[in-house]
């Protein structure tokens, strides 16, 4: 849990109390791979946070998986329309190694955000950065080359090739899988 503070305290500090009560909605889970935490068509319940591991979040399109996002070690993630507009999620979330996964339900967050002017605070960070995250990736996409998406994934998460199948790698970047062996040969 120190993680999970830590990440939390990274975005927004809290007061003791809203601290105590805020960590204390949080549950924990050891997850096994392929562990499935968002079902397609389901309302996504929880923003988690990966503690160990790696989820993977993908939709369905064509008759193919599109990885949307890769969470490792110490990120928060979920489906934010689903979440937020209690909708069901186009969206499907599994683990792809054992994962420690911490997970605050909607409800508890909402209840604690109209409570606590901190908590509130934190979860406006909290979608703000979402944001902000979601247009870098688009902005990755629309104006860098496969080549600049896969040298600025491997700056950010040097070990996600060791970690994380090649597959949904490429798929991450928006490339098939011999063009990102070709990416990876002219290197």
């Amino acid at each position: 849990m120190d993680a999970l503070k830590k990440a939390v305290f990274g975005i927004s500090p809290l007061s003791p109390i809203e601290e105590k009560a805020f960590m204390g909605a949080w549950k924990c889970w050891d997850l096994e791979k392929d562990h499935v935490l968002l079902r397609e068509k389901m309302v996504s319940d929880y923003i988690y946070f990966v503690d160990k591991g790696i989820a993977r979040i993908f939709y369905h399109k064509n008759d193919k998986e599109i990885t949307e996002w890769i969470a490792m070690d110490q990120q928060f993630f979920l489906s934010i329309t689903s979440f937020f507009q209690r909708s069901p999620s186009h969206l499907s979330i599994h683990t792809l190694e054992p994962a420690r996964i911490y997970g605050i339900h909607h409800t508890d967050f909402m209840s604690l955000a109209d409570r606590y002017h901190e908590v509130e605070r934190l979860l406006r960070k909290m979608v703000t950065g979402s944001l902000i995250l979601s247009q870098i990736r688009m902005d990755s996409i629309q104006f860098e080359t496969a080549y600049q998406r896969y040298e600025r994934l491997l700056r950010t998460y040097p070990e996600i090739i060791q970690r994380v199948p090649l597959m949904y790698i490429a798929s991450f970047l928006g490339v098939t899988l011999e063009t990102l062996s070709r990416i990876r040969s002219s290197r």
